[in-house]
């Protein structure tokens, strides 16, 4: 090949991988960027821009906000005459009790809080009279409802003004607590957190 052959030959090369480079064709200006091809009897080529993913990460230190939250539910140990408060696996608190006397057993199972009451009214199941809020009522002035127990009765949660029968059976099937620890258990549950009730 002459010399003038192989300097054309570079030209021409370098013509083609500059056309190239710059989205230029025999056939008129293609854009540059990646295209998307039509049958060609349809429509042009239709310019495709693809936009890389965007991804959003947590701020440090929030990254609990994230995380599902904990179960928190309450196991109430019968022969232990012990409420726990569980948050998870691990144990928040504990309390001692009062429970139901023979022939009144609190009730076992599995159970959810049905109502949270405070100051609440009691009436007796025997006689209907009523005792309203204040330091006479036998309820205390905290109520968590669990279980029914038949008769329109419920078994429930609560304070009591006779303190030193804590840690004894002497309900009619309710968990009697002293009052500072109801009200301490009152404010760290909800209305549907899963009670357990075992011998």
């Amino acid at each position: 090949m002459s010399r003038w052959g192989k300097t054309h030959f570079w030209g021409l090369l370098i013509g083609a991988i500059g056309a190239i480079a710059t989205g230029y064709s025999s056939a008129g200006a293609v854009p540059a960027e990646a295209t998307l091809s039509r049958a060609p009897d349809t429509e042009p080529y239709l310019p495709l821009t693809i936009a890389p993913p965007t991804m959003a990460l947590p701020p440090l230190g929030d990254a609990a906000n994230f995380l599902p939250a904990l179960e928190r539910k309450i196991v109430l140990r019968l022969r232990e005459r012990r409420v726990f408060l569980y948050e998870g696996d691990q144990v928040l608190v504990s309390y001692p009790v009062a429970v139901g006397k023979p022939g009144w057993e609190t009730p076992q199972g599995q159970f959810k809080v049905l109502h949270k009451v405070v100051n609440p009214r009691w009436e007796s199941p025997f006689t209907g009279s009523v005792i309203p809020p204040g330091p006479r009522n036998p309820l205390g002035d905290r109520l968590i409802v669990f279980a029914p127990m038949g008769n329109n009765n419920y078994a429930g949660f609560h304070g009591t003004p006779n303190e030193s029968a804590i840690g004894q059976a002497v309900s009619h099937g309710c968990v009697r607590m002293r009052n500072s620890d109801i009200r301490a258990l009152f404010e760290k549950i909800e209305v549907g957190t899963r009670v357990i009730v075992q011998p």
